[in-house]
């Protein structure tokens, strides 16, 4: 077993998902020394399998969660700043439906959604007849009117992959593919006692003052395995799947679709080809594989095709996924009604090394988490730095400003597409997309596109590939296709086997 750090850190995080990522970053900027280890790769589990919104939750405030929603409206504007490669903002189409909520309710809702957050700069709620908009484009004609509203899109993956590389620059040690096997007090109770198993089974103790168990779905488990420390607080496992089928409509609008069972879809443009459908709410055991199972396929088939204008059959699914939200536990029977909002718990007193524990939470407000978390370990920390991270932008998103987040992403895609002038501008788009200005480190020495190596497939090149498993910690075939790109997606199923087989060859290179 090899002693990798000396003296102890400051503080260890368990778990790689974007409450990790976000704790790990923020507490690294505070000056604190810190690790962090994920058992997988990182994101791929639920903060890969959202439905990569970043919106306050209209639906919530049916449910009373006020301060949750005021919360995640202020974040929307804080990350679309902080991450203007990654977001961006949507319209999103509310048709009416007369017999699932009168519109009374649905106007109610829609002005307190654009008033909560009393800086919104994004534009306000309006309402539309559909013969005459462009945002009806898509519905079927039987749908007269309906509402526009504005939230943002945020690539989920790439959110915690950006937190990671903020971290790292900053100091923290970072542990992939390395599952905690024992988290333990010291004899004198004021350092954790820490053990790591990676690839092969290669083993790594470390110390550190403090413990956050950002586990998500395993957050009980952690405690009750690796910590033998009880708690009361329990998560409820809700699954939530996604489907993808080739575009339903030509429109940059997305829409949310009422149902008579009082949930919602959403249909949203992805990936320049397609429309991602979703999500579901199916209670899950835990331990239970996150799968996307035939009902739901035809649930949201279903609903799409009440709404759009071109059907949506099952066999027209090219993907899905399928990720288990841990939300915390508030007793609620009716799984979309438990609270979105995130519980912190810390076990720990004067002189006994702390260990906070989420439960909960969404990945809009995973900025906000962070801090909480950094204030409630604060009592343990006395010189620990103030909070920085509402005004600085994650590893990749240092543009200059602009009027608008989508006008300063053109820009530096101006820009790029001018210093690159050989390389096709659809592809500098989609680089400035996944990497912002970190493109100038990953495309130095590179001129013509015969100096990106092999081409895959898609617009994912033998180049990139190389950054990602060097820069990234990329290590599988999936951790590109579906997580760091999602060019899997524009690839056929032979390409798909191609790749998986050289990567899997040049992988001896990267451990």
């Amino acid at each position: 077993m090899d002693r990798n750090t000396t003296p102890p850190l400051d503080l260890f995080v368990v778990g790689g998902g974007i409450n990790g990522a976000g704790i790990a970053c923020d507490a690294a900027g505070r000056t604190l020394s810190v690790g962090l280890c994920e058992m997988h790769d990182f994101a791929s589990a639920t903060s890969s399998a959202s439905t990569k919104l970043i919106h306050g939750g209209l639906r919530y405030l049916e449910h009373y969660e006020f301060r949750l929603v005021r919360e995640a409206l202020q974040e929307r504007e804080v990350l679309l700043a902080k991450a203007p490669h990654l977001s961006f903002p949507m319209r999103f189409v509310l048709p009416h439906e007369p017999h699932l909520r009168p519109r009374w309710m649905l106007r109610l809702g829609l002005f307190l959604y654009d008033h909560l957050d009393w800086h919104m700069t994004l534009p306000k709620s309006e309402s539309v007849e559909f013969a005459t908009s462009p945002f009806g484009r898509g519905l079927k004609p039987s749908f007269r009117n309906g509402f526009v509203y504005s939230d943002a899109w945020v690539d989920d993956a790439r959110l915690v992959i950006a937190n990671l590389k903020s971290a790292r620059e900053m100091g923290t040690r970072i542990w992939a593919r390395h599952r905690c096997v024992s988290a333990r007090r010291s004899a004198d109770g004021k350092l954790w006692d820490i053990a790591l198993e990676g690839p092969g089974g290669t083993a790594v103790a470390l110390q550190a003052r403090g413990l956050v168990n950002a586990a998500g779905p395993w957050v009980k488990h952690f405690l009750d395995d690796q910590t033998e420390i009880r708690t009361p607080k329990r998560v409820r496992l809700v699954k939530g799947s996604h489907i993808v089928v080739p575009k339903l409509y030509d429109g940059d609008h997305c829409f949310i679709l009422q149902n008579a069972d009082n949930r919602i879809v959403f249909v949203i443009p992805y990936e320049r080809d397609f429309s991602c459908i979703g999500t579901t709410d199916i209670p899950v055991e835990s331990g239970e594989q996150a799968v996307c199972s035939p009902e739901e396929i035809d649930y949201l088939c279903g609903i799409a095709s009440h709404y759009m204008e071109k059907p949506v059959r099952p066999s027209d699914v090219v993907w899905t996924w399928s990720g288990v939200r841990p939300l915390f536990d508030d007793g609620d029977d009716n799984p979309s009604a438990v609270t979105r909002d995130y519980h912190l718990e810390i076990d720990g007193g004067p002189g006994k090394a702390p260990l906070l524990s989420v439960f909960g939470g969404k990945i809009t407000t995973y900025r906000r988490l962070a801090e909480h978390a950094l204030r409630d370990l604060a009592p343990w920390y006395p010189n620990m730095g103030l909070p920085w991270t509402a005004t600085r932008a994650v590893d990749g998103g240092e543009f200059a400003d602009a009027p608008t987040y989508e006008a300063a992403f053109d820009d530096f895609v101006n820009g790029a597409a001018q210093a690159y002038k050989q390389l096709p501008k659809e592809l500098i788009r989609i680089l400035a997309r996944r990497h912002g200005v970190c493109i100038d480190e990953l495309l130095e020495n590179i001129r013509t596109v015969d100096d990106l190596g092999r081409h895959f497939g898609g617009h994912l090149y033998e180049h990139e590939v190389r950054y990602l498993m060097r820069e990234e910690w990329a290590f599988e075939a999936d951790d590109v296709l579906w997580r760091r790109t999602k060019e899997g997606l524009h690839m056929t199923a032979e390409q798909r086997d191609a790749f998986a087989r050289w990567m899997a060859e040049q992988r001896p290179n990267f451990t």
